[in-house]
């Protein structure tokens, strides 16, 4: 096994491990349907009381198209005004083509949790930043961490260890502000970040040329990868 495969399927492991500590497993509508490990299509969901849906989804291609792809997602519940934590890979055997991690902003542009995740990541510089398109740059902070090219062990290293800290101090520290927030705010606001992810092109195209079949692909980014809330009344 590749050494970026290597990481990156160790910290697979490692996410899994954290939301099986902190949360409670459990099997959201339609999306048994894409957990497939057998077939190296991994999809489970978690939740808490101030967790509304933490998701892993990640596509081992690697025997087949020489790719390994990561999307992991979480969400505080709608009366905690926190923001989403979020962690995506794409890597070869060679290199991670892309990595990126961030607190995106729900209600509160200046949330304290915030302010810790930009003092951690600030002493990173990554070797080839990935510029973002106007979908990402609507929804991601100003102090996300975009790489690409990462093909060293230490960028490869420091990637996940920030990835993963910060999700030990997000898991951590949510808790302390649930009953913050707004609900019918925080929905409006967890939509819109869907409904900038569900614009990214990038991830439906990867998934068909990992050799996941077309309609499954883009009824999974849909409805599945970034679900938004059904209006309603709060």
């Amino acid at each position: 096994m590749s050494m970026i495969w290597e990481k990156l399927v160790e910290c697979q492991h490692k996410i899994i491990e954290k939301f099986e500590y902190h949360l409670k497993e459990y099997n959201e509508d339609g999306l048994g349907d894409y957990n497939q490990p057998e077939n190296g299509w991994v999809n489970r969901t978690w939740n808490s009381d101030s967790i509304r849906r933490a998701h892993i989804d990640v596509v081992d291609a690697r025997e087949q198209r020489g790719l390994w792809m990561m999307h992991v997602c979480v969400f505080p519940q709608l009366h905690n005004d926190a923001p989403i934590y979020g962690f995506d890979v794409i890597a070869g055997a060679t290199k991670m083509t892309g990595a990126f991690h961030d607190y995106s902003r729900s209600v509160n542009p200046d949330h304290v949790m915030m302010q810790g995740y930009a003092e951690s990541v600030k002493n990173f510089i990554p070797e080839k930043k990935r510029e973002l398109p106007e979908w990402a740059r609507n929804i991601f902070s100003s102090n996300m961490l975009a790489a690409g090219n990462v093909k060293t062990e230490e960028e490869a290293t420091e990637i996940i260890r920030l990835a993963l800290d910060n999700l030990d101090a997000y898991l951590a520290e949510v808790p302390e502000f649930n009953h913050t927030a707004d609900e019918s705010a925080c929905a409006d606001a967890q939509n819109y970040y869907c409904e900038n992810q569900q614009m990214n092109p990038h991830t439906p195209r990867t998934m068909k040329s990992l050799g996941l079949p077309e309609e499954e692909v883009d009824k999974f980014c849909r409805d599945m990868l970034f679900p938004k809330l059904q209006q309603r009344t709060l």
